[in-house]
């Protein structure tokens, strides 16, 4: 019988950016895309949330995104949206240097190194651990699949922290051994 690795103390942000960004790759998306398009996923759930709680405000449009992109060296061309579909959700985005793409979701798409260094400070030393046993999950399904049951996936493994606002935030353990089961 395996022995079941100690859990991490984590909140669910890092946990959903890397799912995503895990899954965006199964997709067929590069990783610098995979992981802004985690990035926004996991913005995106973010504010939803939030707007639920009643913690934030609702927003209109895209906050900007598009224009963003067009100040920051996208042609015209590139910065009209396209949508890519992930974990359930259209995310609005345009066409950037070497053929990745730019989430245009009212955030700042954050540059790739960025994100690495987040999910590194998230998930300390066991980043590759965590990473792994996601990457084992998103293999076991067909990428079709994997994108329509990729949240209902998440939702049986990310951290258990309280309801409503005092869960916003908040560190809970998340199991390893709760990703490897999650498909099954």
């Amino acid at each position: 019988m395996p022995i079941d690795p100690p859990p991490l103390r984590v909140n669910r942000a890092p946990v959903l950016t890397l799912l995503a960004a895990v899954v965006a790759e199964r997709l067929g998306h590069s990783e610098e895309t995979a992981l802004t398009l985690g990035r926004a996923v996991a913005g995106a759930s973010a504010r939803v949330k939030a707007r639920r709680l009643g913690i934030a405000d609702e927003r209109s449009g895209d906050g900007g995104g598009a224009h963003r992109a067009a100040s920051q060296g996208h042609d015209r061309k590139a910065a009209l949206p396209h949508t890519v579909r992930l974990l359930g959700r259209e995310m609005p985005v345009a066409a950037a240097k070497g053929g990745t793409v730019v989430p245009l979701n009212g955030d700042e798409p954050g540059s790739p190194t960025a994100i690495r260094n987040y999910l590194a400070r998230a998930f300390g030393e066991r980043l590759g651990e965590v990473r792994g046993a996601m990457e084992r999950l998103a293999a076991l399904l067909a990428p079709d699949e994997l994108e329509r049951v990729g949240f209902r996936l998440y939702e049986r493994f990310r951290p258990e922290v309280p309801e409503g606002v005092e869960g916003w935030g908040a560190k809970a353990e998340l199991r390893i051994r709760r990703i490897r089961g999650a498909e099954g």
